[in-house]
């Protein structure tokens, strides 16, 4: 693998630029200026760990802006599962291709997907060169026939993936939600999980409604739920954790849970609370952040998300609840460690996922603070450079095959959304 010098940049926490030196996929030196194969000058921008999405269904891009304003049972009834039923592993590829672009073009470097066609997302993920923890949406809603074919699908990606060889592309398993995975279903995922040593990535206590309903028919929380099956024992990603209790939030950091708090997706469709991030951080749970799918986000820029994180969660009336520093470390060595992933950090032997903003732009001045100007002031759009495991997949703004990407994109929307 070729070598890499990043020259004159600043670091967050550094008081003068320095100079970051990058071979084999790491981090080998900072502070001196050496020979590389490749030099990109870092003067006036920041360098950053590439941004972390722990929670998203990527191809769901292709259904960007595709029913906005629209009643939650509504958006999936009438346009989100129609689309859906009619999606082709060609669809998923170039979906999940012009989700990676958008990824990289504003530092995002791993992300954790639950979406269809698990081999085409793997697929796209390591043609794109970005990490990726890719999981087979697990849906059986009680049907035999209809969870072995999850079952089957579940273990034909972790197989494929696995064949592939590429080790920034690794497997998890993806049940969908506490309503729509039967019994059985969980028991399976608990005890595959384990024997291919997964981790299990899911939805949880999202709405009121499925908390009342879970009350109703188990005679417990969803977090209860699944500390009944067992699952709560494997490591989790669980998406989205509003509405839970006191109880739940203490079963959560004993189970050391990562949530996954996803702001803009949780207020677009009025999920009607905000996931108690310091509750769970004090309990010992581990708070990171994701930008939920496109079609309810409407991005995947987790600049923006940062920001909106750090916003909402201020709303209770403590300015110093979800301070830049924090959020930064959320979105970067909190959501590599949550999906078990090298990179986080750049310091010497670190995976070498390393982003530059260019902090001498409209918008970027002045930079008092580079942490407060880095999650409060937009900085996706000044993202210039943007380097996966020492690969370069974006410099001075530049993506080699940006423009095919956003072509086949573009088709494959308008040709799913025609089908639909």
């Amino acid at each position: 693998m070729s070598s890499l010098l990043i020259t004159d940049v600043a670091l967050v926490d550094g008081k003068e630029p320095t100079h970051i030196y990058v071979e084999d996929g790491s981090v080998q030196e900072l502070g001196r200026k050496v020979d590389a194969d490749h030099t990109i000058d870092g003067r006036g921008c920041a360098a950053l760990p590439g941004l972390v999405n722990a929670h998203t269904h990527a191809a769901m891009v292709l259904l960007r802006g595709y029913g906005d304003d629209m009643v939650l049972q509504d958006w999936l009834a009438k346009r989100i599962w129609p689309a859906e039923a009619n999606l082709t592993g060609d669809d998923i590829y170039w979906g999940t291709r012009l989700a990676c672009l958008e990824m990289v073009r504003t530092g995002t470097t791993a992300f954790a997907d639950m979406y269809f066609f698990g081999p085409r997302m793997a697929d796209a993920a390591h043609d794109a060169g970005l990490r990726a923890v890719i999981s087979e949406g697990f849906i059986d809603l009680g049907d035999e026939e209809r969870r072995e074919a999850n079952i089957m699908a579940t273990e034909a990606t972790t197989r494929h993936i696995r064949q592939m060889g590429d080790p920034r592309v690794v497997p998890s398993v993806g049940p969908h939600a506490i309503y729509t995975v039967s019994p059985a279903g969980w028991e399976w995922v608990k005890d595959y999980s384990s024997d291919e040593d997964l981790l299990v990535h899911t939805h949880l206590a999202e709405t009121e409604r499925e908390v009342i309903d879970c009350h109703s028919e188990h005679g417990t929380s969803p977090p209860g739920l699944l500390e009944r099956f067992g699952v709560l024992e494997r490591p989790m990603l669980a998406a989205h954790c509003v509405h839970l209790s006191d109880e739940d939030v203490a079963l959560m950091g004993q189970r050391g849970v990562a949530a996954v708090h996803n702001p803009v997706s949780n207020m677009k469709l009025a999920v009607a609370g905000v996931m108690p991030w310091s509750d769970l951080a004090g309990a010992g749970a581990h708070p990171v952040l994701g930008t939920d799918g496109a079609a309810s986000n409407n991005s995947l820029d987790m600049f923006e998300t940062m920001k909106s994180a750090a916003l909402l969660q201020k709303l209770g009336g403590d300015p110093t609840s979800l301070p830049a520093r924090e959020v930064l470390e959320a979105a970067t060595h909190g959501g590599a460690q949550a999906l078990g992933l090298p990179g986080g950090r750049i310091a010497q032997g670190e995976a070498a996922d390393i982003i530059l903003v260019n902090m001498e732009i409209i918008g970027m001045i002045p930079a008092h603070d580079l942490a407060s100007n880095l999650v409060y002031a937009g900085a996706g759009h000044a993202v210039t450079a943007t380097i996966c495991d020492g690969n370069v997949l974006m410099e001075g703004g530049v993506i080699p095959d940006e423009t095919e990407v956003l072509g086949r994109g573009l088709q494959v929307a308008m040709d799913l959304v025609s089908r639909g």
